[in-house]
C-alpha cells in the first residue's frame, strides 16, 4: 500500500532507502562495468509561477541528457522520463558523442517515457498521477538493489516518487531544502564563516522589507540601491533592486521606514512581466531575504560547484565565472571554465567551507554556491550570496566536458586536464535566442553544424555541443557549450557557431551582451 505523501510512514520508507545509498556507492564505484539502473526525472519542481518567467521552461529538461552519456559503462541501463516526448534526433545527438560505444549498444540500454503533458505542472507530480506509468518505470529497472532516482532539484514531490518506485533518490532529503532558500544559505554562510552582504533573511511582510532596508541606509549612509529576493528564486529572477533617493539619509528612523515602505512598488524586478502585487503575495506566501547590493567599479560573478557524494565526503569540483544580464545584472544567462586566475583559489576555498557545512547537516548531491566579488585596494573581496541546493546552469557544461574528455579537475591549480595533460576550458549559455532561429528543427540544427563543422571533434577534445534544442523550433532558444585549449579559443569556437547561425538564418540585427561580443 503506497503511504500518504509526507506521512510518517512515508518518511520512514524514504529513511530506509536511503540507508542503501552509501552501500550502492562504494559497490559500483569499485567496477563501472556493474550493472546498474539509473532512473533521471529531470523535474523543475519550483513555484509554477517563477518557472513561468523562463522562456521555454520545460525544454529544461533536456538539460539532463547529457547524463545519457553514464550509457558509456557498459552495464549501465538508463530510464529518462520528461513531461512531453523528446524528437528522436536530439537524443540521437547525445549518443553519437558517446565515446568508444556503438549507438546501437546503447540504444539497447537506453528507454525514453513521458507524460504526454506539457502543463506548468511539475514533472514528478506528473508522473505520481500516473501509476501505470509507474508502473511501467519499475518494470524497466533490472534489478531494484542496484538503482536509484536522480532529480533536477529534491522536494516532497521526488520523495514521494521515490517511494513509490521504491529507489534511493540521489539527492538532498526535501527535509533539508530549506538550507539553499536565499534565508537558509545566508544562515550556512554565517556558520561557514565567509563573507557576505550586510542583510535580514526570513522575511515575510512589507513593513519588515522596509524595516530591513532601513537598517541597510543607516549602516551604510552612502548605500544607493539594496536587493529584495523571493526565497525561491530560478536564474535570477526573483530578485527586485530597491532604489534609495538622496534625502533617505536625512530621516528619523520612523520616518525612514514609512517612507521606503511607501516606495516599495518601485521596485524593479529582474523578471520583466512581475509587478508590486504579485511580488509582496510571493513573498508572504514564500519570504524572503533583504541584502546590501554589493558596489564595485570591478565586479564579477563566480560560483564554485561542489557535491557531497554518497559516504558524505564533502568535494569542490568546479569554479566558474558566470554571465549575467538582465535590467541590473542578476540574471544568470552562462558561465565560463574555470573562474579566472586572479581568484579562483580564494572561492574555490570558501566554496569548500560552504560544503563542509552542509555535509555536516546530511546534504548530498551537487550544488552551486554564487558570489559576489569586487577588487578594491587590497585585492578581491568575495561576498557570498546564494547556494542552489539542486543541479544548476553550471552543472550540465561541466558534466559535458568531463564525460566527452574523461578528463579531472586538479584542485592544486583548480584546473581541468583531459587525459593527454592538456588543461581545457569551456563557454556555455542556456540563453542563446533569436527570433531567426524560431522554425528550426532539430534535425535542421544537427544538419547545419555537419555541414559547417560545428561541433565537438573527439581526437582533438574540442569544439561546440548545444542543448535545449527542443526549444529551437518553438522559441528561437538554444544553449551552446564550446571546449576549447585555452579560454580564447572556447570563446572564438562559440563565435563561430554564431556566425553560422547567422549565414543559415540572416543577420542578427541585436547582438545581447552573452553573445560574446
Amino acid at each position: 500500500m503506497t503511504p500518504d505523501p509526507g506521512s510518517p510512514e512515508e518518511l520512514a520508507r524514504f529513511a530506509t532507502l536511503q540507508a542503501r545509498t552509501p552501500e550502492l556507492y562504494r559497490t559500483l564505484g569499485r567496477d563501472a562495468r556493474i550493472p546498474q539502473t539509473v532512473v533521471i526525472v529531470p523535474s523543475l519542481s519550483m513555484d509554477p509561477r517563477e518557472l513561468a518567467k523562463i522562456t521555454g521552461f520545460y525544454h529544461y529538461e533536456e538539460r539532463m541528457l547529457v547524463n545519457l552519456m553514464l550509457l558509456r559503462q557498459p552495464r549501465t541501463r538508463i530510464v529518462y522520463v520528461t513531461s512531453h516526448r523528446l524528437d528522436p534526433v536530439v537524443v540521437d545527438y547525445y549518443l553519437s558523442m558517446l565515446p568508444g560505444i556503438p549507438n546501437s549498444h546503447a540504444r539497447q540500454r537506453l528507454v525514453m517515457l513521458d507524460c504526454n503533458d506539457r502543463s506548468t505542472q511539475s514533472l514528478s507530480q506528473k508522473i505520481l498521477a500516473r501509476p501505470r506509468l509507474i508502473r511501467r518505470i519499475r518494470h524497466e529497472i533490472d534489478d531494484p538493489d542496484r538503482a536509484h532516482l536522480v532529480c533536477f532539484n529534491s522536494t516532497p514531490w521526488e520523495r514521494s516518487l521515490a517511494v513509490q518506485l521504491d529507489l534511493p533518490l540521489h539527492s538532498v532529503d526535501p527535509e533539508l531544502s530549506d538550507l539553499g532558500t536565499k534565508s537558509g544559505c545566508r544562515e550556512v554562510f554565517r556558520s561557514a564563516g565567509v563573507q557576505l552582504p550586510f542583510g535580514f533573511e526570513r522575511l515575510s511582510t512589507p513593513q519588515e522589507i522596509a524595516e530591513g532596508l532601513a537598517e541597510i541606509k543607516r549602516r551604510d549612509p552612502a548605500a544607493r540601491r539594496a536587493v529584495v529576493k523571493l526565497n525561491e528564486g530560478f536564474s535570477g529572477e526573483g530578485n527586485a533592486l530597491f532604489y534609495y533617493e538622496p534625502t533617505d539619509g536625512d530621516l528619523a528612523e520612523a520616518e525612514l521606514t514609512q517612507r521606503l515602505k511607501d516606495r516599495l512598488p518601485t521596485l524593479k524586478f529582474e523578471a520583466p512581466h512581475e509587478s508590486w502585487p504579485s511580488f509582496e503575495a510571493k513573498f508572504a506566501e514564500m519570504q524572503g531575504v533583504v541584502e546590501a547590493f554589493v558596489e564595485g567599479e570591478h565586479k564579477v560573478s563566480p560560483s564554485v560547484q561542489c557535491r557531497v557524494n554518497a559516504v558524505g565526503e564533502a568535494q569542490v569540483i568546479s569554479t566558474h565565472d558566470q554571465v549575467l544580464g538582465g535590467p541590473s545584472g542578476q540574471v544568470f544567462l552562462g558561465c565560463t571554465f574555470p573562474a579566472v586566475d586572479a581568484y579562483r583559489m580564494p572561492i574555490q576555498s570558501s566554496g569548500a567551507k560552504v560544503a563542509q557545512v552542509l555535509a555536516e547537516r546530511g546534504v548530498i548531491g551537487r550544488f552551486g554556491i554564487d558570489y559576489v566579488s569586487v577588487e578594491g585596494p587590497q585585492g578581491w573581496e568575495h561576498y557570498a550570496i546564494e547556494v542552489n541546493l539542486r543541479k544548476g546552469g553550471t552543472t550540465h557544461p561541466f558534466l559535458t566536458l568531463k564525460f566527452l574528455t574523461n578528463g579531472t579537475y586538479n584542485l592544486e591549480d583548480g584546473l581541468f586536464y583531459a587525459p593527454s595533460g592538456k588543461p581545457k576550458y569551456y563557454f556555455s549559455t542556456d540563453t542563446l535566442q533569436e527570433d531567426r532561429y524560431i522554425g528550426l528543427s532539430a534535425q535542421d540544427l544537427v544538419d547545419i553544424a555537419v555541414f559547417n563543422d560545428v561541433h565537438f571533434h573527439g581526437p582533438t577534445e574540442r569544439g561546440v555541443v548545444f542543448h535545449l534544442i527542443g526549444a529551437l523550433s518553438e522559441f528561437g532558444k538554444v544553449g551552446v557549450v564550446s571546449i576549447g585549449d585555452n579560454p580564447q579559443q572556447a570563446r572564438f569556437l562559440y563565435k563561430q557557431a554564431l556566425q553560422v547561425l547567422d549565414q543559415e538564418t540572416g543577420v542578427r540585427k541585436n547582438r545581447t551582451p552573452h553573445d560574446g561580443q
